[in-house]
């Protein structure tokens, strides 16, 4: 039995989420399928993270123990071919050894928003981008942006169906910054809450079109009460970019990371 690191790129818009589903199609469950394909074997796919329905993944790490040996370049080859026409991608694969879990061996998540920021219509990026038509004040949104950042109670900022025992993490980084049209919000953290980034990049919003001042970020994190979420950005901006690992980690982020522990 060998161990398989997987990276997956994905456009989220087909699938009802990365986690198999009852009803609907899902990301894993297309994986999965297309694996059992080309091996013969029913696979379990374990991923990094978790995404919602329309959410999309630039290189979400995953892993499947598979009882064949394959040269991981050919299972990388030979998923890709059957997984097809879903608008996945295997970028990346790679031998693991047993002891090493694509979800809890990552020690930092990273997530980007993308917003559009302009007056016409979108067309190439219509299920790519927030579309936000009023000016972004981005260098607010930035500022208020900090204020999230460290060791919090994020009740406010989590899905009333999230399923976490702690509404306390701890954010490592949210930064905003514009690029042209484009508002970028770039976060990590070891991990996140249900709806987090989303809801956060919504207050953020609000932020930068003058409807809430820099200081209610602070009043909604002080409050850790759902209620006093000013907006949930929608799902089609967000994408999953990284899964870290200790061993893709230099001497004192390891530290760091063991201090955190």
């Amino acid at each position: 039995m060998t161990r398989y690191a997987l990276t997956l790129e994905f456009h989220g818009t087909p699938f009802q989420g990365l986690q198999r589903q009852k009803h609907g199609p899902s990301v894993q469950r297309s994986v999965e399928r297309a694996i059992n394909s080309v091996t013969g074997e029913e696979v379990t796919l374990h991923a990094a993270g978790r995404t919602d329905s329309g959410v999309h993944a630039l290189a979400m790490r995953c892993h499947v123990d598979i009882a064949k040996d394959f040269a991981p370049f050919r299972l990388m080859e030979a998923i890709n071919a059957k997984v097809r026409p879903d608008p996945i991608a295997v970028i990346a694969c790679e031998a693991k050894p047993d002891d090493w879990h694509a979800r809890f061996s990552c020690v930092r998540r990273s997530y980007q928003y993308r917003i559009r920021n302009r007056r016409a219509p979108l067309t190439i990026d219509l299920d790519r981008a927030w579309h936000i038509r009023p000016d972004l004040d981005h260098k607010a949104m930035h500022r208020a942006a900090q204020t999230l950042v460290g060791h919090h109670d994020f009740t406010t900022f989590r899905s009333a169906h999230c399923q976490s025992e702690s509404a306390i993490k701890t954010l490592d980084r949210l930064d905003v910054h514009r690029a042209g049209e484009w508002v970028i919000v770039d976060t990590s953290a070891r991990s996140f809450l249900h709806h987090q980034v989303r809801s956060m990049v919504g207050c953020l919003a609000l932020v930068g079109m003058g409807r809430w001042s820099e200081s209610q970020i602070a009043h909604a994190l002080a409050a850790a009460d759902r209620h006093e979420l000013g907006l949930n950005a929608p799902p089609h901006g967000l994408y999953f970019v990284e899964a870290t690992y200790p061993e893709e980690q230099g001497p004192e982020e390891q530290h760091a990371n063991q201090e955190r522990n």
